[in-house]
């Protein structure tokens, strides 16, 4: 079944909900509710699947990966069209358990009215803690992931991966960029593999990075502590991967920041895009 969206754009919201039961309590359904988003993936879930499902409440289509490890981690994807197909997990069995991805394959019409397949991964990368095994399995997933970006190139028309990726990738994704160099999260070897992805071997796309130009941020991280968030000492390390046809039908990207520390529904904010088909 090709979906026609009666609107000329699909909305693609990421965010890092950092508990989903917490963020609902905050205020995340005022946030949602009046945004337009077709497919809705989050990260850090933390909620077990019948929770999810009554806290976004009808008219979702939900696939979920809840962690082994309660009250850690877990993705979801949430999407108003159903999905043709789905899969729990990025290929590697270390990380079946782990809640850190999930994939769902659409059909939708092109504006030529065209079917066209597009598969959206909603992630959650380690944090990593430099010489500790949370590292390790850092590296490990980011050397899982450079091998399926490439399948999924071959497996969809088009196909995005969305989320929490926690590595700021370049000086222009972290205010402090020399103070980090040397913490998780904006190591060398850790922006590396963002170069790789970027690059010719793999070549997508940062679809943010693209709409938004050299500029510092737009940040989609603040630290809890200090006044970080007052005074926009963040990290982007929300991102939209997108393979090169997808990236160029991207035509607006929007951090959903809110107005103030006391208004926040998670120490993250939505990353939303529009993309044209």
């Amino acid at each position: 079944m090709i979906s026609a969206l009666k609107k000329d754009h699909l909305r693609i919201a990421s965010v890092n909900v950092n508990g989903l039961r917490a963020a609902y309590k905050n205020g995340m359904a005022a946030w949602l509710e009046p945004r337009g988003v077709d497919i809705l993936c989050l990260q850090e879930v933390r909620a077990p699947d019948a929770i999810v499902r009554q806290l976004l409440g009808e008219g979702w289509h939900i696939l979920h990966a809840e962690a082994e490890a309660k009250g850690r981690a877990g993705v979801a994807i949430a999407s108003r069209e159903e999905p043709l197909a789905t899969r729990n997990g990025i290929g590697d069995d270390y990380f079946a358990t782990a809640g850190r991805w999930v994939e769902a394959d659409f059909r939708f019409a092109d504006t030529a009215g065209h079917p066209v397949q597009l598969t959206v991964a909603s992630a959650y990368v380690h944090s990593g803690e430099v010489g500790t095994p949370k590292q390790d399995d850092k590296f490990r997933f980011l050397d899982v992931m450079t091998t399926r970006l490439p399948e999924l190139t071959k497996h969809s028309d088009h196909a995005l991966v969305v989320g929490d990726l926690n590595v700021a990738h370049t000086p222009l994704d972290i205010r402090n960029s020399k103070a980090n160099l040397k913490k998780a999260g904006h190591l060398p070897e850790e922006r590396a593999y963002f170069d790789r992805f970027f690059g010719e071997e793999i070549g997508w796309q940062d679809v943010h990075r693209n709409l938004a130009g050299p500029v510092d941020g737009p940040y989609t991280w603040w630290s809890q502590r200090g006044k970080a968030f007052d005074n926009d000492t963040g990290w982007r390390i929300d991102y939209h991967l997108a393979t090169p046809a997808l990236a160029a039908a991207a035509i607006s990207a929007v951090v959903d920041r809110a107005p103030s520390w006391d208004t926040r529904f998670s120490d993250h904010a939505p990353l939303v895009v529009d993309y044209q088909l």
